[in-house]
C-alpha cells in the first residue's frame, strides 16, 4: 500500500495512523491555533474590502464539492441582482501575480477550478495576494465577493464563511493533519455562519447539498447526450478530484459501469494519459475537461454536474448581505 493509501486508511477506514504523524499533528495543530490567534488580536493584520466578502470552504482534505457550491451561489446572487465575482489562489496553475482571467483561460497557468468557475460567465481573479486579486475583481465592477477555498485564508477579512462537509466521510477520524484529515479542529464549525453537508445526511444544524447530473457533453463537439443512452455500458472514468470514488460511485448509480482511472488531485493531463487502447467512452468530471479540451476526441465526454440547495439557503445567504448592505 502506498503511502498516500495507508494514511487514507488511518483517515477513513478506521485504522491506525503511523506513529510519526502525532507529532507532526501537535505541531501542526499549534501553528494552526498561533496563526488565527495572531490574526484575531490584529498582530497579523487583515485587509478588508469595499464589498461584502463570502468565504466558501471546508475543514477537511480532498474535495467536499466547493466549487459547485460557489458556482450555485454565483447563479443565485446574480439572480437577485448582484454582481459576484470569485478569488482563488488558482491551485495547480503557473500564475503567481494577481490576474483577471479572460473569457478563455489556460487552466495551466490559472489552475482547473477557477477555469471551470469562469466558464459560467462569472469574473474570477487569481493570485497568491488575494486581497489584491480580489480589488481586481471590484474595478471589474463586482459588489460582492466569493473566495473559493478560502476559509483557512485570514488574511482576507469576510462577513460571511460557509463550510462545506462531505455527507459520506465526514470528518473522518478527526485528527488534525496528517494524523487524520482535518486543516481544523471540528470546533472551528462553531464560527462558522452557515454549514452545508454535499450529500443526504445533513444534521439539524446544516443546510443538505446535492450533487445533480444530466446530459453528457462530448468534448470535442459540444453534442450532448442523455446519461441513460450509457445505461449498462462501460466506460472508461477519468478523476484528478480530491474525492474520485464520489464520481465513480454516481456513475454506478446511473447504471454505468466505470473503468476507473484515478489521477492526484489538479493533475496536469497530457493526451497520453487517457490512451486506453480501446473503444471505450472515456468520461470524465467538469474540472478535468478543462485541461483535456485542447486534445480531445470524438469519444470523449464530460458530466457536468449542479448543486442543488434548498431555497432557505439562498434566501438565508442573501439576508445577510442585504443587512450588510443597509450597515
Amino acid at each position: 500500500m502506498t503511502l498516500v493509501g495507508r494514511l487514507e486508511s488511518a483517515w477513513y477506514g478506521g485504522a491506525s495512523a503511523p506513529w510519526w504523524t502525532w507529532p507532526l499533528a501537535k505541531l501542526y495543530g499549534g501553528v494552526t491555533a498561533l496563526r488565527r490567534a495572531l490574526y484575531r488580536s490584529n498582530v497579523l493584520k487583515r485587509e478588508r474590502l469595499d464589498v461584502p466578502v463570502i468565504v466558501v470552504g471546508n475543514i477537511s482534505v480532498g474535495g467536499t464539492g466547493k466549487t459547485p457550491l460557489t458556482i450555485a451561489i454565483c447563479s443565485e446572487l446574480s439572480a437577485r441582482g448582484w454582481r459576484p465575482g470569485v478569488v482563488s489562489r488558482g491551485h495547480g496553475g503557473t500564475q503567481r501575480e494577481p490576474l483577471l482571467l479572460g473569457h478563455t483561460p489556460d487552466p495551466v497557468q490559472v489552475g482547473d477550478e477557477s477555469c471551470l468557475i469562469r466558464a459560467g460567465g462569472v469574473p474570477v481573479a487569481v493570485g497568491r495576494d488575494r486581497p489584491a486579486a480580489a480589488r481586481l475583481l471590484l474595478a471589474a465592477g463586482c459588489n460582492v465577493v466569493i473566495a473559493d477555498d478560502g476559509l483557512q485564508h485570514y488574511r482576507l477579512q469576510r462577513d460571511i464563511e460557509i463550510c462545506v462537509i462531505d455527507g459520506v466521510r465526514r470528518f473522518g477520524n478527526r485528527r488534525l493533519l496528517p494524523a487524520g484529515p482535518l486543516r481544523e479542529p471540528v470546533s472551528r464549525l462553531v464560527d462558522v455562519d452557515f454549514r452545508v453537508c454535499n450529500g443526504d445526511t445533513a444534521d439539524a444544524d446544516e443546510f443538505a447539498m446535492t450533487l445533480r447530473g444530466g446530459d453528457v457533453v462530448n468534448l470535442l463537439d459540444g453534442r450532448t447526450q442523455r446519461l441513460e443512452d450509457f445505461v449498462g455500458q462501460s466506460v472508461h472514468a477519468v478523476a484528478a478530484i480530491g474525492h474520485p470514488k464520489r464520481f465513480f460511485d454516481s456513475l454506478r448509480a446511473a447504471g454505468i459501469e466505470p473503468v476507473e482511472h484515478t489521477f492526484v488531485d489538479h493533475h496536469a493531463f497530457v493526451a497520453s494519459d487517457l490512451d486506453f487502447a480501446d473503444d471505450l467512452p472515456v468520461w470524465m468530471t467538469d474540472k478535468d475537461a478543462v485541461k483535456c479540451r485542447r486534445f480531445a476526441k470524438s469519444n470523449w465526454w464530460r458530466v457536468p454536474v449542479r448543486a442543488e440547495l434548498s431555497s432557505s439557503f439562498h434566501d438565508a445567504v442573501a439576508a445577510r448581505l442585504q443587512a450588510l448592505r443597509i450597515i
